[in-house]
């Protein structure tokens, strides 16, 4: 079975995309989402094969949701969209799949059976649609946030907790379902430790430990770990 997950916004077109994607007894739909928020969460614990992924989505397009994935988990992409002849052309040229909004019967089935012939990641998806990561969606209790990243003074990731991202001169402290090595990808933060990534702009100085360790402080006195792994990150110390 291939396992799929399907993200739009429009209540609709993904219940008319799950339908006839259920029909062919070779897929099986894990999840459905409505927003990147939801696909992103989803996409990272139940690890699917393809995701179908709206483009023009309210708050995090998918252009910009697939910057906020691992790259070393990717899963196959088809896009489902809208757009005019201009963003197909950039598809076609690239062998990128996608699907016009409404959806056809007979076009999903061509991609249904590509699919069937091959389900494994494209690069050329990231590497066409490379984006830089601008913000990062989090969570505090009920309520969802879109952080930029200039803000984050530091990240990490607890084996029981997931990864907590640390904001503003208050140390304000948010959820995350996105995975600490997405960050690494990303000039504005740094790897400093295996559970630690830190925004450079926030270092007041680095403390040399004994042991080949460091310890970083910031403007807002918080401490950050640097392990012997990551002091060629930081050539004020190594």
């Amino acid at each position: 079975m291939i396992r799929i997950i399907i993200v739009d916004d429009e209540p609709h077109a993904l219940e008319d995309l799950e339908k006839k994607i259920g029909a062919d007894g070779e897929f099986d739909i894990v999840a459905r989402c409505a927003n990147a928020f939801e696909a992103i969460k989803e996409i990272n614990s139940k690890q699917p094969d393809v995701v179908f992924l709206d483009i023009k989505m309210p708050r995090i397009s998918g252009i910009e949701m697939l910057s906020m994935l691992d790259k070393d988990n990717m899963p196959r992409i088809v896009f489902v969209t809208a757009y005019g002849e201009y963003a197909i052309e950039a598809f076609k040229k690239n062998a990128i799949d996608f699907l016009l909004k409404p959806v056809k019967s007979d076009r999903l089935n061509i991609t249904l059976a590509r699919l069937k012939e091959n389900h494994q990641p494209q690069p050329v998806v990231t590497e066409t649609f490379s984006t830089d990561l601008k913000f990062v969606p989090c969570y505090l209790g009920n309520q969802y946030y879109l952080i930029n990243i200039r803000e984050v003074i530091y990240a990490f990731s607890s084996p029981t907790t997931g990864t907590h991202l640390v904001t503003g001169d208050d140390g304000q402290e948010f959820h995350t379902n996105l995975p600490l090595k997405v960050f690494d990808d990303n000039s504005q933060l740094v790897r400093c430790h295996r559970q630690h990534v830190i925004n450079s702009d926030y270092i007041k100085f680095i403390e040399k430990l004994e042991n080949g360790l460091g310890r970083i402080h910031t403007y807002g006195d918080q401490t950050i770990p640097v392990s012997r792994n990551y002091m060629d990150n930081f050539p004020s110390i190594a």
